[in-house]
């Protein structure tokens, strides 16, 4: 091995002023092609951002939660874009076909979606949960036969914790139908039972009387609850029924906090709520001559319980 020539070699090589001049100027152009993609980017955020701005101050009211969601998502595919673009910008200042490097790209991308069907469909699926707002992290929501508190939600999979702490995974493409109870106000439901012997007239107007209090107490409420009136004629009891619009998915507690409030209220006006009673009569066995049937002359006793 002639060890002469490989030294010339090497010395043409890094005395080769034309080559390192051209290594320069591409990578000053790497440089301000990812200075530029920085810029852009920043700009683009700036832009997105005064954007959503200015829609919050609009008379319309825009859903807080959805702004947030729709800004993040924006930000992410503007980065997506604009770095990608500069990626394939750096590859042309290496003299790289890029355009056949897309092409090739986009053979295998219908390859891998032909075999990833399930997959896309998730992926696509997510992306329309999260642009049209239809629930959010922290949402109770209904998904099928399963309810519970939206942990995470991904392009591809959504996760809901239930009410007994156990976690429900969901790939978005099986998601066809949802309930979301955290948008609107709920409506608590109660209906106390009052005994036949009562006045109602009077007995309305004193539950009026206490949920005109109800208000100033808990703020769950949006407004002052509403008696219905009287909702069921049962064996034993009057149902008179009571509405509460509460804040969304603070219906649960506000009703039992009626319930509680409610029976105490009504045991200070002396208002009975009626319970099971059962009449028992026990008999003493007389002889004929004391008059077998007259309860007086054998001892009938009559026991309420």
């Amino acid at each position: 091995m002639d060890y002469k020539k490989v030294l010339k070699k090497i010395e043409d090589f890094f005395l080769d002023e034309e080559r390192w001049i051209e290594y320069g100027l591409v990578l000053i152009e790497i440089i301000f092609i990812i200075l530029l993609a920085m810029i852009a980017v920043k700009i683009g955020k700036i832009v997105i951002r005064k954007v959503f701005q200015v829609r919050m101050k609009t008379p319309l009211r825009y859903s807080e939660r959805r702004q947030n969601t729709l800004f993040k998502l924006l930000e992410n595919i503007i980065s997506y874009v604009v770095y990608f673009a500069a990626i394939l910008a750096v590859l042309s200042a290496f003299s790289i076909n890029v355009a056949g490097l897309i092409a090739g790209a986009g053979v295998l991308g219908l390859a891998i979606g032909f075999g990833a069907q399930n997959l896309v469909r998730d992926v696509i699926t997510g992306f329309f949960i999260i642009f049209e707002d239809q629930f959010s992290v922290g949402d109770y929501v209904r998904i099928g036969a399963s309810e519970g508190t939206v942990q995470e939600i991904g392009l591809r999979t959504t996760k809901l914790k239930g009410m007994n702490g156990e976690i429900h995974v969901f790939p978005n493409g099986t998601i066809i139908e949802v309930v979301n109870f955290s948008i609107n106000n709920s409506i608590a439901i109660v209906d106390v039972s009052v005994a036949y012997e009562t006045d109602i007239p009077k007995t309305e107007e004193l539950i009026k009387e206490f949920l005109t209090r109800l208000p100033d107490q808990y703020e769950q409420l949006v407004k002052e609850p509403e008696l219905l009136g009287v909702q069921n004629l049962a064996a034993s009891e009057v149902v008179m029924r009571i509405t509460a619009e509460t804040k969304p998915m603070q219906h649960f507690s506000i009703a039992r906090i009626i319930r509680r409030d409610l029976k105490i209220y009504m045991d200070e006006h002396g208002i009975e709520i009626p319970y099971p009673k059962m009449v028992m009569y026990q008999k003493k066995t007389g002889s004929v001559d004391a008059g077998i049937g007259d309860p007086a002359k054998n001892g009938d006793k009559e026991k309420n319980i």
